[in-house]
């Protein structure tokens, strides 16, 4: 059977991924301390804010291989680490990449909507793999330690419009450090547009206008996250009309839709010293 952790791979690097200073100069006091031992960090925020996209950057920036772990597919407990498989009339135990992930120095493992499991019961492994410990026992594989300078990452999405989700375990949340994601300011997010799609600028306003009457209109009860302004921008580059776009990219009512089509102006509010605080999540100097 193959090594599976030579395949863990170090992502590619994404230059126009924008994050708080304050979370970019954190995430790099979590890399000093995931020296002397392994750290936890829980990254939540608004939906397709870049909670993703942000576990892949640091593992890029700080050259560390990623292996990235669907929690929502868990069904009972022990099944991140292998399963018993039926070959040719006989049983046998097969190892999972978890394992193997663990115990690779320098790893980022991604645990991917933590709070989406099938099972509460499921996660019952992470208690030992996350505590001071980092050891545990598998019966067909034996004690696992976790390896030094590994590093986890939680993502999820809170709230009672994603189904499937729960509340993430108390006991289990406090071993996480946390990082929140939020949207970006206007003229950050007008930034990415442009450098991501290629939109003109003065378009690109006009997307942004809608997106954020939308985002702040309480009653539409409508989330428009960042992917979303994404999906917009790069439709309107291709020739599609700011219309044609927001029926394709968001699950809105024509109503609705022409009602926000009357107004793309829009007063952001936002100051210099606020803009101030973002910057690109590149290597710090």
């Amino acid at each position: 059977m193959p090594n599976l952790s030579k395949q863990l791979k170090v992502p590619r690097l994404d230059p126009n991924f924008f994050i708080l200073d304050e979370n970019k100069t954190n995430l790099n006091r979590f890399n000093i301390m995931s020296e002397n031992h392994p750290v936890n960090i829980l990254a939540t925020g608004n939906q397709g804010c870049g909670k993703s996209t942000l576990v892949r950057q640091f593992a890029n920036i700080y050259q560390r291989p990623l292996a990235t772990f669907q929690i929502g597919l868990l069904l009972e407990s022990g099944q991140l680490f292998g399963q018993q498989r039926l070959k040719s009339g006989e049983t046998y135990y097969q190892e999972f990449l978890f394992p193997k992930a663990i115990q690779t120095p320098g790893c980022v493992i991604h645990l991917e909507e933590i709070n989406r499991s099938e099972s509460p019961h499921a996660l019952n492994e992470l208690f030992s793999v996350l505590s001071e410990d980092r050891s545990i026992w598998i019966d067909e594989l034996g004690v696992i330690d976790v390896a030094p300078g590994v590093i986890f990452f939680a993502t999820m999405n809170e709230g009672e419009e994603f189904s499937g989700t729960d509340m993430l375990d108390a006991a289990l949340k406090d071993r996480f450090y946390r990082i929140h994601l939020d949207y970006l300011p206007y003229d950050v997010e007008k930034q990415v547009l442009i450098r991501k799609t290629g939109l003109e600028e003065i378009k690109t306003e006009q997307v942004l206008n809608l997106v954020n009457k939308i985002r702040n209109n309480k009653e539409l009860e409508i989330s428009v996250s960042i992917r979303h302004s994404l999906m917009i921008s790069e439709l309107v580059a291709l020739g599609a009309s700011l219309r044609e776009a927001l029926i394709y990219s968001l699950q809105i009512s024509k109503d609705t839709l022409e009602s926000l089509l009357l107004s793309v102006h829009i007063e952001t509010g936002e100051t210099e010293a606020e803009l101030d605080k973002y910057g690109l999540y590149l290597p710090l100097k």
